[in-house]
């Protein structure tokens, strides 16, 4: 893009713009509303209202009865969206990951406790079977080797499920290949087209997922690493590839994760899909905002806010995050 030239100082001080609240806020050109926010939020099956995670301060794991007043709290911040994720007992998990589909399990009631509680807010469902299984990856897992069309065969049949308990919108996080094409067919097929796709398109094999895993309870199960299936941290056109193929497959919308260390990737998309693109703001990137607030090395309140506003500077149409009812709250303020 061509620019004009500048005027030489004195005649240009760009100083002008800064020096007052006022002009500051009124030549902004990236904010934050709560509009552009996602709740991340963990479900679990237990009595207790909220069960706090270690690895995540001021987070925890919520009730069904709680996660529906979350709900109901989401709408009156004005958050559009919750996207939900299981902790799921070890006693219920095998290798295949059976309950996964399971029409009267976590998810199911979690779901249709949300939607009857607040329908007006989105519900996005994690398609991925790693809450499930007992290995902690999210695919099946034969030799040593995730298998791909197996798995895919699976996901159909936990986006299904999540489809019929009222889930809008599935986000297919596994990074199985053809697996979007495949769950927008099925869902076509049952009479769900109405049922949004927002798929995990270049989700990197990030250190950044580290708290997530213990929210969720596989931290402990999960046998080597995903390298196998999550994208190498070193690669982008490689993640524009993975994006043109899942928007070809009949996503509505991308994601990018990790968040902060991959907004270069965020902006590539942006510019070359002018597609609705989304990134999450991982555990490990809350939890390393939050240790620093404690420690009190960083303002807590400014870190969030800008931490938020570097996702729609890089293009981001929203933003997964944990901080996602703390932040409206601030945006509110």
């Amino acid at each position: 893009m061509s620019r004009a030239p500048l005027a030489p100082y004195p005649h240009l001080r760009p100083r002008r713009l800064r020096q007052a609240d006022w002009i500051r806020r009124l030549v902004r050109e990236s904010t934050v509303s709560p509009a552009d926010l996602i709740w991340s939020m963990v479900v679990h099956d237990g009595p207790d209202a909220e069960i706090p995670i270690a690895a995540m301060p001021g987070t925890s794991r919520l009730s069904v009865a709680r996660a529906a007043a979350a709900a109901k709290e989401a709408r009156a911040l004005g958050i559009p969206a919750i996207a939900v994720f299981p902790y799921i007992d070890g006693e219920k998990k095998d290798a295949r990951g059976s309950s996964a589909a399971d029409p009267d399990g976590l998810i199911a009631r979690a779901v249709k406790a949300m939607k009857d509680a607040a329908p007006e807010v989105g519900i996005m469902c994690d398609v991925a079977l790693d809450p499930f299984t007992d290995h902690g990856h999210d695919g099946l897992l034969e030799g040593g080797r995730i298998l791909n069309d197996p798995t895919i065969e699976r996901l159909v049949e936990q986006g299904l499920m999540q489809a019929r308990a009222g889930c809008d919108i599935l986000a297919p996080s596994d990074m199985m290949d053809g697996r979007v094409g495949a769950l927008r067919a099925a869902l076509e097929a049952e009479g769900h087209q109405d049922v949004m796709i927002m798929a995990y398109a270049a989700k990197y094999a990030s250190a950044f997922y580290g708290p997530y895993r213990e929210a969720i309870g596989t931290a402990v199960a999960l046998q080597g690493d995903k390298k196998t299936y999550q994208m190498d941290p070193g690669n982008t056109e490689e993640a524009l590839r993975e994006v043109a193929m899942d928007i070809a497959e009949g996503a509505d919308m991308v994601m990018v994760k990790p968040g902060m260390p991959y907004l270069d990737i965020v902006r590539r998309v942006v510019e070359a899909f002018s597609m609705p693109t989304f990134a999450f703001q991982v555990s490990g990137e809350y939890a390393m905002i939050m240790a620093a607030a404690q420690n009190g090395w960083i303002d807590e309140e400014r870190a969030i806010l800008e931490s938020l506003t570097s996702f729609k500077r890089a293009g981001c149409a929203g933003i997964i995050s944990y901080f996602a009812p703390r932040a409206a709250r601030l945006l509110g303020a």
